[in-house]
């Protein structure tokens, strides 16, 4: 017999399931190849971004090891990315795609869902889109991967 569910596992099971709900219409809408364009203007569409988001590239305020975080600013958000992947299109959606559950879900978003969001609306695996965030996390450079000694 298996253990019953607690609440907060129906809550996160919940919420799986409307991340992947949501990610599946912005397929829909904006079409099976998401590209740096399309992104932006995903990023507009408050049906599939709850807060406006602002990039910024700056290794201030990242901790060692972060690509990417994004923090609360006046009604929307401000995502911080290492400035090495500024310019780089096809590496920034997967790396934005990342934190939008976070702007929509705030604290209840942790990593299991950031990667189910951004597999589904790339039409890829989970573990395919991991490995693909792994490796773009590893192009960083050598001081922002590790703490300073």
């Amino acid at each position: 017999m298996e253990p019953a569910q607690t609440p907060e596992d129906e809550g996160y099971e919940a919420l799986r399931e409307h991340i992947v709900e949501r990610a599946l219409l912005c397929r829909e809408r904006y079409g099976l190849t998401i590209d740096w364009p399309t992104l932006e203007r995903i990023l507009e569409d408050r049906e599939f971004v709850r807060f406006p988001v602002r990039l910024r590239f700056a290794d201030e305020p990242l901790l060692p090891g972060e690509f990417a975080n994004p923090s609360p600013v006046g009604d929307g958000f401000e995502l911080c990315i290492r400035p090495c992947f500024q310019g780089d299109q096809a590496a920034l959606v997967p790396l934005v795609l990342y934190h939008l559950p976070t702007v929509n879900y705030l604290d209840l978003a942790t990593h299991v869902e950031a990667e189910l969001f951004g597999a589904t609306l790339l039409g890829i695996e989970v573990e395919q889109y991991y490995a693909r965030v792994c490796e773009l996390a590893d192009r960083m450079p050598a001081e922002a991967r590790r703490p300073a000694d």
